[in-house]
């Protein structure tokens, strides 16, 4: 009996244990951005630290949390598994959680327990009650993206060929032209009908083996290639504390970024 009071002391112990290392911090806007409140144990209302149907995305350190739309963990709840979620848009929760709790992972719950994001923790993210600094900038460079091709089809209409003139042709044709008519009539008639054989089968040959259809209308493929105008990324240099650093940002800049006491960027 004692035995068995023990384990389940020892049970009780670790499943506390367990609830105590728990951690999840929530933040203002998604992607980890923004304003953060973090908590290691349940909150029955977020009101009370401002952050009350605020959050839309999570980080679960430790443990799973279940959070609810509403205070006192009423409303519609979702179970939290440890990891990252960059949105709760997904799950119904955006700008919603009211209050969150931890819960042991061996207890099973009705409420949905959403996959959390399979991508590593935003870098720049500013962790829960981390110290920011604003650092110059002291130069930004725009790096364009690649350039863009455009592509499209032209309708190339037929023309009439006519053809080169056969010259080898017009020579065989008005002397065998000549031939023939030389052997019709007799004395001037003869020679009229030599002549006009000549021409007739040179008219004749230096038409053979001549292209006289017509080409028919085609669709031709012409591209263009148009250099980009809008930057990729921002290549940004910055001083921090007499030490120059170096990073690449997706969005403009300003005259500052946000760095923490070593001088990282923090968003």
């Amino acid at each position: 009996m004692k035995l068995k009071l023990k384990m389940a002391v020892a049970a009780a112990a670790i499943g506390m244990t367990t609830l105590a290392f728990s951690q999840v911090t929530f933040y203002e806007n998604e992607n980890f951005r923004g304003r953060t409140f973090a908590s290691s144990k349940q909150v029955n209302n977020f009101e009370r630290s401002g952050f009350s149907n605020r959050a839309s995305s999570v980080i679960v350190t430790n443990g799973r949390w279940q959070v609810c739309d509403d205070i006192r963990f009423n409303g519609r709840c979702v179970v939290l598994r440890e990891g990252v979620y960059d949105s709760l848009k997904g799950m119904g929760m955006n700008d919603r959680i009211s209050s969150a709790r931890p819960v042991r992972d061996n207890r099973n719950y009705d409420n949905a327990m959403p996959e959390p994001t399979v991508v590593p923790v935003y870098e720049y993210r500013r962790r829960p009650d981390e110290r920011v600094f604003n650092a110059p900038i002291t130069a930004v460079r725009a790096v364009m993206g690649p350039p863009t091709e455009r592509c499209w089809l032209e309708q190339e209409r037929g023309v009439n060929a006519s053809g080169d003139r056969n010259v080898g042709g017009a020579v065989i044709g008005a002397v065998l032209g000549g031939i023939l008519g030389h052997q019709v009539g007799g004395g001037a008639g003869k020679d009229l009908a030599t002549a006009g054989g000549a021409v007739a089968g040179g008219v004749i040959g230096s038409n053979m083996g001549r292209n006289t259809g017509a080409v028919p209308d085609r669709q031709v493929r012409r591209c263009e290639t148009t250099a980009s105008t809008t930057p990729a990324y921002w290549d940004v240099d910055y001083n921090f504390r007499g030490t120059a650093h170096s990073v690449q940002m997706t969005k403009q800049p300003g005259t500052t970024i946000s760095v923490n006491n070593k001088g990282e960027p923090r968003d």
